[in-house]
Parts: structure tokens; C-alpha cells; sequence
């Protein structure tokens, strides 16, 4: 999308980069030092967290956090990928609508409408569904576009290629365009899936107990906010920051093939 940088653009990158660092650390000193003037850092504090029973507490509330994540993960890429072909067909508007207004419409307001509107019809689903469908119905417009992008960056010769072997047209895109569109979007997905796992977060609204929400249930027994809020921090920062290296590493892997 843009050319890359010349030696004075690179230059002020680093130069930027170095200033931001620089701002960061003495952020935390300062948040530091006034953690351990309210007492905050002292040891008794965070021995409860030393335990194997808070450990196990968290790491149910991480699972239900996966289970949501993953059940997210699986219907939100089916739907993506029916409304990528969709918008791709010869009536593309009732897809490329869905996608559009699903891109503009918070999370949070689906959530609301699972939550009061559908039991008000009869529909009262289970907790974890209250949480999952929403999280779908908004990401498959996510996965729509990559895996939209993902087909139309497949060179149309691979596509012609299997057209002179006979093959038909849902042949040819089962067999030929779609393997190779899902290893290129295959980083993309899981970038995406970071935004997603953070999202689950909103679980509190309908009272799910996923990572967040076992958080806030354990500082309220134990009485430690911050201590209880940087632990759940540092765990979601463990997670996202190892999905992240897979893409990159994913990312990277495909351009090597590529060459």
C-alpha cells in the first residue's frame, strides 16, 4: 500500500520508535513507584497468586475463553466463507449489505439484542451462546473480506489451468482457488483471531465466566484489584503475543513459498 521507506524515513522510524520506548518505561517506572508507595508491591499481596487454586481458577476461566474463541473461530470462518463466494456471485448485494452493515454495528449491541430482545420471543439460549453468536454473526463479515481478498489475489491462471482439465466451476474453486487462497489469508485469519479472543472479554455482559469475569470474580473474594487485574493482563498478553508470533511466522513462512 505504500513504497518503502528511504534512509531519512527509516531514520525517523527508529528515531520515533526510540522516543516511544523511552516514554513507555518511564510510564511503568512512575506507575512503579507509586504501586510501591500504596503498598501495592508488597509481597504478601501476590503470594495468593504463588497457589496452585488461584492458578486453576484463572486457567478455567482462559479455557472458557478458548472454548468461546474457537466455537467463534469455526462459525465465523463457514460464514465467511459463504458470504465471501456470495459477494462474488452474480447477485452480490444481499452478501456485500450483510457484510457492510455487520462492519458498522458494535459488538456489544448484538450482544444486547441476544441478551433482552430474543427471550422476549421465546428464545432464550444458554450462556455460552448468548456470547458466541453475536461474536460470529459480527466477525464472519471480518472473515468474509479476507477470504474475499484471499480468492481474488489467486492468479486467474490457476483458475483457467483447471478449467482446460475439465474441471467444472465448484470443482475448480474447491480443488484449485480455495487451497490456495486459505494459505495465503492463513496469517490474516490469525491476526483476526486475536481481536476475536480479546472480544470474548464482553462475556461479563451476559455473565459468561470467561477470563475477564473470573477476574473480576477472584479481586472481589480476595480483595486484590490490581494485583488480580495484572495477572489477567499478563495472561491475555502471553496468549495474543504467541498468536501473533504465529502469524508472523505463518506470514513468513508463505512469502518463502512464494519465492
Amino acid at each position: 500500500m505504500f513504497d518503502p521507506p528511504g534512509p531519512r524515513g527509516r531514520r525517523r522510524s527508529r528515531v520515533a520508535t526510540a522516543v516511544s520506548v523511552l516514554v513507555v518505561l518511564a510510564l511503568v517506572v512512575v506507575a512503579v513507584r507509586r504501586f510501591d508507595a500504596a503498598g501495592q508491591l508488597e509481597l504478601a499481596k501476590w503470594r495468593p497468586f504463588l497457589t496452585w487454586p488461584v492458578w486453576r481458577y484463572l486457567l478455567t476461566g482462559l479455557w472458557a475463553t478458548v472454548l468461546a474463541a474457537a466455537a467463534v473461530f469455526a462459525l465465523a470462518s463457514v460464514a465467511g466463507l459463504g458470504l465471501a463466494f456470495g459477494r462474488m456471485s452474480a447477485f452480490p448485494w444481499p452478501f456485500r449489505a450483510y457484510v457492510e452493515v455487520m462492519r458498522t454495528i458494535p459488538v456489544l449491541l448484538l450482544i444486547y439484542v441476544v441478551l433482552f430482545v430474543l427471550p422476549a420471543y421465546g428464545l432464550d439460549l444458554p450462556l455460552f451462546w448468548k456470547l458466541v453468536l453475536p461474536l460470529a454473526f459480527s466477525h464472519a463479515a471480518q472473515f468474509a473480506e479476507i477470504f474475499r481478498a484471499g480468492v481474488l489475489a489467486v492468479d486467474r491462471g490457476q483458475g483457467e489451468a483447471g478449467a482446460s482439465l475439465g474441471l467444472t466451476h465448484a470443482q475448480n474453486m474447491r480443488l484449485v482457488v480455495l487451497p490456495q487462497a486459505v494459505r495465503n489469508v492463513l496469517p490474516s485469519l490469525v491476526s483476526q483471531t486475536v481481536g476475536l479472543l480479546k472480544d470474548t472479554a464482553l462475556g461479563y455482559v451476559v455473565s459468561y465466566l470467561e477470563l475477564l469475569q473470573s477476574g473480576r470474580v477472584l479481586a472481589n473474594f480476595n480483595h486484590l484489584l490490581i494485583q488480580t487485574f495484572l495477572v489477567v493482563a499478563l495472561v491475555y498478553l502471553v496468549v495474543n503475543a504467541s498468536l501473533s508470533k504465529l502469524a508472523r511466522y505463518l506470514e513468513a513462512r508463505s512469502a518463502r513459498s512464494a519465492r
